[in-house]
């Protein structure tokens, strides 16, 4: 390690401490801060405390704590090397605590450095990690290497501290500009390297080489499983690929996404657990039992699937688009295709982050991405370019994370900084829900894919780079079917079936009450023709609810269809006409007034049996609770509801377009 700015500020904060004594020779001075200047424990190194932006250094740490009691000098050398190594991650301490983190360090290695030199057994630091790296090897790593027999965990650990050591040993080396290290460290040092590949960490399932004797992985849903996705007969790789490796057998269907795709290493790994385990259980649950039970049963790989893809295909059917599961005629052709298609929806909401929160969005990826993925196995030429079809973003490393993750991540950055903490009116920004909405229209193919720069769901983060102030609405997405304005009367609209049918108790109590009618009396011919004036007190009521929904919901208009926005205006005339309809009808009396009703009041003479109550009166309240009554018995026939809902009836369509917004939250089975 290069002698830089960090060693000669340790070296001239250190050169008036009271002990007096240097660090690691070479290295740099040992440091040396007051107690007063840190409030961190003294134990946060050894409990891995570190902060989030120096997570590189924990390891170092952590190996630091488990051999301070065999050799304080090589602990305090780790920990050295940890402190110069976290400030070249951050230099300027601008990260959440870091400041205080380095603070506590430098008083750590000043309390540490006599007592450790002390207690060296070499005479120089090299020399002293040196022995302890070839000790650790030998008493460690060596012994519990034993083949199959071997404790993988611990020997995994041991191969994380032996590669660690290796690392601070070449450190001091170089520092100290000592002779070189020695060729039967190096070639240990290779072999651990080597093995740390192999004894990798896991979750749940050892899939590397070295796990194959594990328990968990002679299940024969586990090994079928495996199995089928290692099958990658028919694949044509990227020339990056290693060709060995590709005949070795070691890699499988999620690989060659990654290298066509561009995912990350790790997330490939989870999600190859994850998909190996959503295979093996409806594999096992089968009745008959498959033969042979180690091969991956078709009806297995359907299970999954359509649980998987269930809300893909009901946002392309409610966008009225094609799906991209295009499935070959061939058995084993047709399952290779299916796991391909199984494990790119696994890898794309594997890294999706804060994206995962919007659902459809995640559909719209995956929609275009199978859709280049059918392209490349199909061979499909590109019109264009007159070559085979490759994906849009490419394969290189982290590709699906740096340009199609991204620049989602950063509306949704950028939304939430317009929120202010909260602070903000719900009409000024948009939350997830509301850049979700973006992908519930038909219009969100407009994008396009490769996503274009200037499309209207990217409009925030252009203007931002184009230098524009956009705090107002303008330079958003917009609200797309609902927007939250701060009212107290959303008390009365969120609520206002409990408020109508409390107003209207109330009317009922009132007129039962002003004209002392007795229980008994409650049904007279008299009474009932007063107390059917609450269909014309629930008329206004819902008069004013239409104007509520217009009125909380205007923030939103700008970016509603042309039909939506017919349908509320259009519910605010009816539900006048009605308030004035049903008053007419009301105080309608046959012999006083006259009404030009014609042959009506003729075809309704059988009704004249309630002689205080005009029939016309009647009818016009049968007709205005004929929705609420159809309302009514749908709900109790959910059956009935399912099946006028897939109708295609024009006079079925049009009542459930009055009665609800036809958004993707209130599809039909969704």
């Amino acid at each position: 390690m290069e002698e830089g700015s960090v060693g000669k500020t340790i070296g001239k904060s250190t050169s008036s401490s009271s002990h007096g004594t240097e660090g690691p020779q070479g290295l740099s001075r040992r440091p040396s801060r007051s107690a007063a200047t840190t409030t961190f424990s003294l134990e946060v190194f050894d409990n891995e405390v570190v902060p989030s932006s120096l997570q590189q250094i924990a390891p170092i740490l952590r190996v630091a704590a488990e051999i301070q009691n065999d050799r304080p000098r090589v602990a305090y050398l780790c920990r050295f090397y940890a402190f110069e190594k976290a400030h070249r991650l951050d230099q300027s301490s601008n990260g959440r605590g870091v400041r205080q983190f380095k603070t506590a360090l430098l008083q750590r290695l000043d309390r540490d450095d006599a007592p450790s030199v002390a207690a060296r057994v070499k005479k120089t630091d090299a020399r002293e990690i040196e022995s302890f790296y070839k000790q650790y090897y030998e008493n460690y790593v060596k012994a519990l290497d034993q083949g199959e027999k071997a404790d993988r965990a611990q020997l995994g650990k041991a191969y994380q501290v032996a590669g660690v050591l290796f690392e601070v040993l070449c450190a001091v080396n170089k520092s100290e500009k000592a002779e070189e290290v020695p060729a039967d460290i190096i070639a240990s040092a290779r072999e651990v390297e080597a093995n740390q590949v192999l004894y990798a960490p896991y979750n749940i399932l050892p899939l590397d080489s070295a796990g194959e004797s594990q328990c968990i992985m002679q299940f024969e849903e586990i090994k079928a499983a495996v199995s089928a996705l290692r099958n990658t007969r028919g694949l044509n790789w990227p020339p990056s690929v290693d060709q060995q490796q590709q005949k070795s057998g070691e890699l499988d269907l999620l690989d060659w996404l990654k290298a066509m795709f561009g995912f990350q290493k790790d997330n490939v790994r989870n999600q190859r657990e994850h998909l190996i385990l959503q295979l093996a259980q409806p594999h096992a649950r089968l009745v008959p039992k498959p033969e042979p039970s180690n091969k991956l049963d078709d009806r297995a790989i359907d299970v999954v699937m359509n649980k998987l893809f269930k809300n893909y295909k009901t946002w392309c059917k409610f966008l009225e688009r094609k799906h991209s599961l295009r499935l070959p005629q061939g058995s084993e052709e047709g399952k290779q295709r299916k796991l391909l298609y199984m494990g790119l929806y696994l890898l794309i909401w594997g890294e999706a982050a804060n994206v995962r929160f919007l659902p459809e969005c995640l559909c719209y990826i995956f929609h275009n991405m199978a859709y280049e993925l059918h392209g490349l196995l199909a061979g499909n030429v590109s019109i264009v370019t007159g070559e085979n079809i490759k994906p849009s973003y490419g394969g290189d490393d982290e590709a699906f994370l740096r340009k199609v993750i991204t620049p989602i991540y950063r509306v949704i950055d950028k939304e939430t900084k317009r929120s202010k903490n909260g602070k903000a009116p719900h009409s000024a920004w948009c939350n997830y829900d509301d850049l979700n909405e973006y992908f519930w229209s038909a219009d969100c193919f407009a994008l396009g894919w490769p996503m274009r720069d200037d499309g209207d769901f990217f409009r925030s983060t252009r203007d931002m780079a184009q230098g524009k102030q956009s705090s107002n609405k303008a330079g958003s997405l917009g609200k797309s079917y609902f927007v939250e304005t701060r009212s107290f009367w959303h008390t009365f609209r969120s609520f206002d079936r409990l408020w109508t049918f409390l107003l209207l108790a109330l009317q009922i109590m009132v007129i039962l009450a002003w004209n002392d009618v007795p229980i008994s009396k409650i049904f007279d011919k008299e009474v009932l023709y007063k107390l059917s004036s609450i269909f014309i007190t629930a008329a206004f009521l819902r008069v004013l609810q239409s104007l509520l929904d217009m009125i909380l919901n205007f923030p939103g208009y700008h970016r509603w269809k042309f039909t939506d926005v017919f349908r509320s205006i259009l519910k605010i005339i009816v539900s006048l006409a009605w308030s004035i309809a049903l008053p007419l009808c009301y105080i309608h009396q046959n012999d006083n007034i006259s009404l030009p009703f014609g042959k009506v009041e003729d075809i309704l003479s059988s009704l004249n049996q309630f002689e205080r109550i005009p029939s016309l009166y009647l009818m016009a309240v049968a007709l205005y609770l004929l929705p609420n009554l159809l309302s009514a018995a749908l709900f109790i026939f959910p059956m009935l509801r399912r099946w006028i809902e897939n109708s295609d009836w024009l006079i079925v369509r049009f009542l459930l377009w009055w009665s609800q917004v036809p958004t993707f939250s209130y599809y039909p089975f969704f």
